[in-house]
């Protein structure tokens, strides 16, 4: 195995950028990949080329690790997103119980 920072690296970086990207293909920014670019061109002819891919593996792992978190607490946790309110109507929804309803309250 090299120590230097390859391109399947840096590829494995933009993908992983894209993957968490919440936009649109068509909308995306560009400049995250072009930063990222510009980092491995300058390590190519930089002396601290294996420090640098640790810390771009680490940075790949931590990325890919924060993706795969996200679905998960997606799936396993349906409430995730839901405002306090909504998140209260649904756990009671699932012990088999239903919110009152709110008496309207008339301003005179």
């Amino acid at each position: 195995m090299t120590s230097g920072v390859t391109p399947c690296t840096y590829r494995s970086i933009v993908r992983e950028v894209y993957k968490a990207s919440v936009h649109p293909r068509s909308t995306r920014s560009k400049v995250i990949s072009s930063n990222f670019r510009a980092i491995f061109e300058q390590c190519r002819q930089g002396d601290e080329q294996a420090h640098l891919s640790h810390d771009l593996q680490n940075a790949l792992t931590f990325m890919h690790s924060q993706r795969i978190h996200k679905e998960l607490l997606e799936r396993y946790n349906p409430l995730h997103d839901l405002t306090v309110e909504e998140r209260i109507k649904a756990t009671a929804r699932r012990v088999g119980l239903d919110m009152p309803v709110k008496a309207p309250t008339d301003k005179e």
